[in-house]
């Protein structure tokens, strides 16, 4: 029976320990893979008209990025901070004195000694915690854009790999952009970004050395009871 329930036991801790290992992300997600645009009509010959659709371009358009599939340089200027102090003391003292009582004018006594008693006490409690946090990101990746809204606004997707020696790094984004935040040269803040999510991380050898272990991450994490 001790035996089953130790079992038991082991078996529900490596599946809960289990969880806790991510998998490592692969290049080429479709979620972030570019826009398939549809393959362009071979031009038909001219018939002696200067206008033709299969070769029209909009001479009034500044080149900016704007249709599905375009794409659109965004530059990673993402800086945040944050501080936070508390400080608590507190501090008691308690002192009760009872003095010896009379009965008909007489101390009350027991065993020949008078009877009194006195309570006294003393508590203290100090706390003081900070925490300060800075994060950094810079840099630049190009993504393509995915949807234009009826409003104008565009759905930009993409990512970037780099293979090193020791590994790869990688960068993925996604978020909203407005046509009037992207600058003439189709670049564009990622503080303009709205609903932004960036990632930059990596794999390899490299990466794997500053994961701490699973069997440490047990001992503190929140099933560690002590």
């Amino acid at each position: 029976m001790k035996h089953s329930i130790k079992l038991s036991i082991l078996v529900i801790a490596l599946m809960v320990l289990s969880g806790c290992v991510h998998k490592a992300p692969k290049p080429d997600n479709p979620y972030y893979a570019p826009v398939q645009m549809p393959t362009f009509e071979t031009p038909k010959p001219i018939n002696g008209a200067i206008y033709h659709a299969s070769t029209n371009r909009n001479i009034y358009s500044d080149g900016r990025a704007g249709r599905v599939g375009d794409i659109i340089t965004i530059n990673l200027t993402e800086r945040t901070q944050s501080s936070k102090q508390s400080s608590t003391s507190l501090d008691k003292s308690t002192n009760v004195n009872l003095p010896t009582p009379n009965v008909m004018g007489e101390p009350v006594t027991v065993f020949g000694r008078e009877v009194s008693a006195g309570v006294s006490g003393n508590s203290s409690f100090d706390g003081d915690s900070s925490s300060n946090m800075r994060n950094q990101l810079s840099g630049n990746i190009t993504a393509t854009i995915h949807e234009v809204y009826p409003n104008g606004v565009m759905l930009v997707r993409g990512e970037k790999w780099v293979t090193l020696n020791q590994g790869d790094e990688y960068i993925r984004i996604s978020g909203l952009v407005r046509p009037q935040d992207i600058g003439p040269d189709n670049t564009l803040d990622s503080t303009r970004l709205a609903d932004a999510r960036i990632t930059y991380s990596g794999t390899g050898a490299t990466a794997d050395v500053n994961v701490m272990g699973w069997i440490s991450r047990f001992f503190i994490s929140a099933l560690m009871p002590f």
